[in-house]
Formats: C-alpha cells, sequence, structure tokens
C-alpha cells in the first residue's frame, strides 16, 4: 500500500490489519494515555510531531503509522505532518472515542465472558478490587441493614468497576441491602451513550438511566465549567436517588484522588481537607453520600479494564467532543493533573509518600494547628490556649510525669 492511497482509516479497518505491520501513536494529553489506551500505542507529544522534533522509533519508515487524538481532529494534522516526511501515516477516523465505540460494539455480551470478568474479581483482583472495596465498607461503616444504595456510573473505569464489586457483595448477601445502578445521561453524544449501555450489557449491569441537560447548561460557563459540572450533577443525582427510594448514593472516587485532593486544597485553596469516606446531605435531608472505593488504587482498577480486554469512556463533556482540549501544551492542564504529576515526581526520592499522605487524615494533632473551622465559624487556637485543657506544650507529652493534654 503506498503512503498516500489513504490518509485514514477507521477502528473497524484497523481490527482487520495485521497487528506487525502498524505502530499506533496517541498524541493526547498523557493523562488521558494513561487512563485508557489503545493496546501497544505509543503516547508522543502533539506539538513535538507537528514540529518535526519528535523522537520516533528508528524503524518507524517501516510500519504504517497510525495517529490517534480523543476525535480524530487534531490528529488528522499530525498524520499529515508526518506524510510531509515521507511517511506511511494514517489518522485515525473518529479518534480514540471511537475505537472505545467500536470495541464496544465488537464486545459479545455472552454469558461465558460475564462469568469471566465476574471470577478474575474473585480470584486474581480479589486482594487488590474486593478486599479491601470490603475493608473501605466495613472500616468506615459505609453499608449498612436496611440500606438501599443508588451505585452512581458515569461509564467510567471507576464507577464500572464499582457497580460490579457491589454485584459481589451483594452476591454474599450478609445482610440486607438493595442496590439501584444509576446512570445519569448529562447530555452525552449518541455515541459515548452506546458505549455505556453496551459495556453495561457486557458487565450484566442492570442500570437505570435517567437524562438531563447538565452539558448544555455549562456549555457557555467560563469560570470553573467542570466545578459547576460536577455540583450540579451530584444534585440531580442526590434527587433521582430520593424518588427511587434510596438513602445513599455511592461514587466512585478511589485512593489516588482521595490523597491528590489533600495536596490540591494545601497548594491551591489553602485549606486541609480530606475527601471523606461518607458525607451527609445538606440539602436532601436522610441522603448519604459513600466512597467504597476509598482504599483502591487506580492502578489495580486500570489493571482489571485491561487483564479483561474491556474499554470505558473518559471525560465526554462538550468541551471535550470538540477535541481543543486534548493540546499537548499544557495550556488546559488541570490541577489535579499538575498534582498527580508531582506525587509521581515525589515517589522517585520518597517510595511512602502515597501512603503518608492518606494517613496525614488521620494523624492531625488537634494541639497543632492554628486554626480549625466548625459550623460555628472560623476559630484560632488562641481561643483555647489559656484554658485548662489548651494546647499541650511542646516536649509535654514527652515527660514521664505529665498526661498529654488535648485542645478538645
Amino acid at each position: 500500500m503506498s503512503q498516500l492511497e489513504n490518509a485514514g482509516v477507521t477502528p473497524d479497518e484497523l481490527f482487520h490489519w495485521d497487528p506487525s505491520t502498524y505502530l499506533i501513536l496517541d498524541v493526547r494529553e498523557r493523562v488521558d494515555f494513561e487512563k485508557d489506551s489503545i493496546p501497544g500505542s505509543l503516547h508522543y507529544d502533539l506539538d513535538a510531531i507537528l514540529s518535526g522534533s519528535a523522537a520516533l522509533p528508528k524503524n518507524a519508515g517501516n510500519y504504517r503509522l497510525v495517529l490517534v487524538c480523543r476525535y480524530g481532529r487534531l490528529s488528522e494534522n499530525a498524520a499529515e505532518a508526518l506524510r510531509a516526511r515521507g511517511l506511511n501515516a494514517y489518522n485515525l477516523e473518529g479518534g480514540y472515542g471511537r475505537y472505545v465505540y467500536e470495541s464496544a460494539m465488537r464486545a459479545e455480551a455472552d454469558e461465558e465472558r460475564r462469568k469471566e470478568i465476574e471470577k478474575s474479581i474473585r480470584g486474581k483482583f480479589k486482594k487488590d478490587l474486593y478486599g479491601k472495596f470490603c475493608h473501605a465498607i466495613v472500616e468506615y461503616e459505609l453499608v449498612k441493614p436496611g440500606d438501599k444504595i443508588a451505585v452512581c456510573i458515569s461509564g467510567g473505569k471507576d464507577s464500572m468497576c464499582m457497580a460490579k464489586l457491589f454485584q459481589e457483595v451483594k452476591r454474599h448477601n450478609k445482610f440486607p441491602f438493595e442496590l439501584v445502578f444509576l446512570v445519569m445521561d448529562p447530555g452525552y453524544n449518541e455515541m459515548n451513550r452506546n458505549v455505556i449501555e453496551t459495556n453495561a450489557r457486557l458487565l450484566g449491569i442492570p442500570i437505570t438511566i435517567f437524562e438531563t441537560t447538565i452539558f448544555d447548561s455549562v456549555y457557555h460557563v467560563t469560570e470553573s465549567p467542570c466545578y459547576l459540572c460536577a455540583r450540579m450533577r451530584r444534585g440531580y443525582l442526590y434527587k433521582k436517588a430520593k424518588e427511587l427510594g434510596c438513602n445513599k448514593i455511592a461514587l466512585g472516587h478511589h485512593y489516588d484522588d482521595v490523597i491528590e485532593t489533600i495536596l490540591m486544597g494545601q497548594m491551591f485553596s489553602g485549606q486541609f481537607q480530606a475527601m471523606m469516606p461518607k458525607l451527609r446531605s445538606t440539602n436532601y435531608e436522610g441522603m448519604e453520600l459513600i466512597r467504597p472505593m476509598y482504599c483502591i488504587r487506580e492502578a489495580d482498577i486500570k489493571h482489571w479494564r485491561d487483564y479483561n480486554g474491556l474499554h470505558f469512556i473518559q471525560c465526554a463533556c462538550k468541551f471535550t467532543d470538540t477535541c481543543t482540549t486534548c493540546r499537548a501544551n499544557g495550556d488546559t492542564a488541570s490541577k489535579r493533573l499538575y498534582t498527580k504529576n508531582l506525587i509521581a515526581e515525589l515517589k522517585r526520592t520518597n517510595p511512602y509518600i502515597e501512603a503518608n499522605l492518606f494517613k496525614s487524615m488521620e494523624n492531625v494533632p488537634l494541639s497543632k494547628i492554628l486554626g480549625w473551622k466548625d459550623q460555628n465559624g472560623k476559630h484560632s487556637f488562641l481561643e483555647v490556649y489559656d484554658e485548662e485543657n489548651g494546647p499541650v506544650i511542646e516536649g509535654e507529652s514527652d515527660h514521664p510525669d505529665h498526661e498529654p493534654k488535648r485542645m478538645f
């Protein structure tokens, strides 16, 4: 095939190519690439490819090079740039989003495959997924007899994995509780909606879908649209869950989300604040939010996904539909991505950094803080400094004849 015979390739065509004849170059943001990618693909900086400075494999000329971005728009320019250098480059039409869709459509929702996926939770991933899931439920008292829990599914790997883990807990049925697998469609395009529904059938998750217009509502918001979107989504989930008779909603935040949130609060908001394993709703009486994935590492969720050959949607809002936010120049990089990268950098010199960040949430000496907030407002350590049980004097707790005093 000549290098100019076809400038694009569809995912369906790619499935029929001999894998030994092509290389896949993914030019999405690294954080998106690391969340999920086409098996065997390589990550490259988009601007480096466009400028000709990318260090491609030495034998790149022996392969068909398939360029991938989120929805196949920016990668088209990258493929054109490589063709200008005499390389046999193709744009993956529809991008990674189309690839996930086609993969989901090709997956047969048969009982045997579903059983194998469930078997992996009971076997290979019992310790890292199911064990830690149960640990969080017990440690933080997340599920109690008589609960009716809305398991909120966005369509991503975390919430889909959470749904399967809840099903496994329910299978043992040590005490009575009910589950509703709730999917809110905030305005997904048809392709992403189909991926969610197809994956749910494949995994044997009986989803209940309801629709909102959140994406349309926040599309023209210029200041913190992601924050507003998240707040609105949670409100709609609370409301629908309560209508269905639920007393709790379950979200798929995991261990990595927790430790990143701690650092983000300190660096960007000047506060020490944990992402709690459970919260009472202030707007919906009797409702609680729980996070049963609290102790599970994101890498283990990815391992489960990849081991079972699953593909899930990532962020599917209208901002990313345009493919303009997958630029690699860092202009749209989120604070969470920055924090994630910072933790990874710190881990090179301190392998315990993640565990220590997590432990810091439960090892806060109240006698060693300048101030705190409660329902009555902000307080200073000076308010209790002269009281009988005020702050401990430095070193007093080490004296054998003194009992350490507490701030509260």
